[in-house]
């Protein structure tokens, strides 16, 4: 039995984790009126929200848990181990691919069946043949949460059925899909409409019945839920100007309209913005009563959603001039936000430096070369 282990400090990590995401945070809600008990509209790279309504409650998310397990699994499972399908995946109820007791499917299989049918029985074998059993891969889905900053989540399955234990929030869930989206091999398996068993080498082939895929033109996933404490869910991810942005609807018994409805706000509202470009130069910061100044840019273009036509303020924060010496080019120094007209804060960067600063109190050695007589 190979069980998979990660070390982690969770509470240390989320405190650390919620620090880094506050920043990140600007709500715009009210709006729109979305018949939805929880929503969010997430920028996949920097953490934006773009719309919100109680994103931060923390309610069931039925199937919407698969996620997780998708990511779990990618990133530990061995994709072309072969796992035998027990009588408890095959017994499963609620929704399922139709696995019968003693086939032998890959785990890369299981993820297709799991994310384009909703299987909870996949969502069973996966579990056992990574972690040996359900118990032990649930154990790892809640650490793998903590380390990821998706600290008001709890699982106590795979698969998402009711239980009174297996919560999460639309905020947390969108953070998953986007750590998720950083996998090309979830990203393929999620936009996929159709596979065909023979493309893989499957044991059949796969439709995939999130429909969100066939009713926006930019849709690229994600996933479906529906239990009765769950309410129906959707988590979807479009590609608006070749940036991901992340919607999910908690509990919301028109889920494809209203995250249509919440799509086509984001589309009229914001627009992607370049406001810094990669190395070029944004501040400098004086070292002491020394004539050297340290260099600072982004490693990066900052491209950031705004509301249309809004202002935009740009600070930068850098120690006091009596930083340690010698410092690196490169080295991260300071920080650069970005607000907006009503000095809410919409993004935060790092600095870093373009030119060295040696230590002052370092004595250069001079190096003569003796001629041999």
């Amino acid at each position: 039995m190979n069980i998979v282990k990660l070390k982690v400090i969770p509470v240390l990590l989320c405190i650390s984790m919620l620090f880094f995401n506050f920043f990140y945070i600007n709500v715009s809600a009210g709006e729109i009126n979305v018949d939805a008990k929880c929503a969010v509209a997430l920028d996949s790279k920097t953490k934006a929200v773009l719309y919100e309504k109680n994103s931060q409650m923390i309610v069931p998310m039925a199937s919407t848990t698969k996620i997780i397990t998708a990511l779990v699994a990618i990133n530990y499972g061995n994709l072309d181990k072969k796992v035998e399908i027990s009588e408890k995946a095959a017994n499963i109820k609620g929704s399922t691919v139709g696995y019968k007791k003693g086939e032998m499917i890959s785990i890369r299989e299981l993820v297709f069946g799991l994310m384009l049918r909703s299987g909870n029985d996949a969502a069973i074998a996966i579990s056992e043949g990574i972690a040996g059993s359900t118990e032990e891969f649930v154990k790892l889905m809640n650490e793998y949460a903590h380390i990821i900053g998706i600290c008001s989540t709890h699982f106590e399955s795979p698969h998402g059925l009711d239980s009174d234990y297996h919560y999460s929030t639309a905020y947390d869930l969108a953070l998953a899909t986007a750590k998720a989206k950083e996998l090309p091999l979830f990203n393929e398996i999620v936009s996929t409409k159709d596979i065909e068993a023979e493309k893989y080498g499957f044991s059949r082939s796969y439709h995939n019945i999130n429909k969100i895929l066939w009713q926006l033109d930019d849709a690229d996933g994600v996933k479906t839920g529906s239990t009765g404490k769950a309410g129906k869910c959707l988590v979807t991810s479009v590609n608006i100007d070749d940036n991901s942005i992340i919607i999910v609807v908690l509990n919301s018994n028109g889920r494809w309209k209203e995250t249509k409805k919440i799509h086509d706000y984001v589309v009229k509202n914001y627009e992607y913005k370049k406001v810094i470009s990669k190395d070029t130069l944004v501040a400098e910061m004086p070292i002491g009563d020394s004539k050297n100044k340290i260099k600072l840019s982004c490693n990066e273009d900052i491209i950031i959603p705004v509301r249309k036509n809004a202002a935009i303020n740009i600070k930068t924060v850098f120690p006091s001039s009596d930083i340690k010496l010698p410092i690196k080019k490169g080295d991260k120094i300071g920080s650069l936000y970005i607000y907006d007209g009503d000095n809410k804060l919409l993004f935060t960067h790092y600095l870093e430096a373009k030119n060295g600063v040696a230590d002052k109190n370092k004595i250069k050695v001079p190096f003569f070369k003796f001629n041999k007589n």
